[in-house]
């Protein structure tokens, strides 16, 4: 199932973008940019995870952009239920057309059942990415990012998040 699953989303993901930048000219204008994220996961002990992380954001510079980001995940297992939304501001800074630096702010609210023991959480944590990585062209004015962040206010036993070390692949038209 897993080999079906994994290939289908990048195909739908792919055609989705490559269709937002057909007729796309160089000489575009508009300084809006809108993009983000998907993300599937399967494991042991029947764990699944779905993760969305749309973003819309707007051109200050030809190199620096802000906006807005927000994420929702979803996971289970024979184990545990859990669900995560976070929201909040990013600044992307683009050189050579090929790489970029970024900050993010997110406040996630957590939600969070042992099945077993019964026990749940409903929590909050503030994490700030810092970051950067390598962008390759999909399309006129679309990319696809490639990068690793890291989150600076990560504390091993007070956090939610195992690592404060992230990787990420995204995808951005508007650029």
């Amino acid at each position: 199932m897993k080999n079906f699953i994994i290939p289908l989303f990048i195909m739908i993901s792919g055609s989705m973008f490559s269709q937002v930048s057909i007729g796309a000219s160089p000489e575009n204008n508009n300084r809006w940019t809108f993009g983000g994220g998907i993300g599937v996961g399967f494991g042991s002990q029947s764990s699944f995870y779905l993760q969305a992380s749309p973003r819309v954001g707007y051109k200050l510079t030809e190199d620096l952009e802000g906006g807005v980001v927000g994420s929702v995940s979803w996971q289970t297992s024979d184990y545990y239920r859990s669900t995560m939304f976070g929201v909040g501001p990013f600044a992307n800074y683009y050189f050579a057309r090929s790489f970029y630096v970024g900050a993010n702010l997110q406040h996630y609210f957590i939600n969070y059942k042992d099945k077993f023991y019964n026990y749940k959480v409903n929590d909050q944590e503030t994490a700030l990415y810092l970051g950067g990585g390598y962008m390759q062209r999909i399309g006129s004015n679309s990319f696809m990012q490639l990068g690793v962040m890291y989150n600076v206010l990560w504390k091993e036993n007070s956090s939610i998040f195992s690592s404060g070390l992230v990787p990420n692949i995204g995808f951005v038209v508007g650029l």
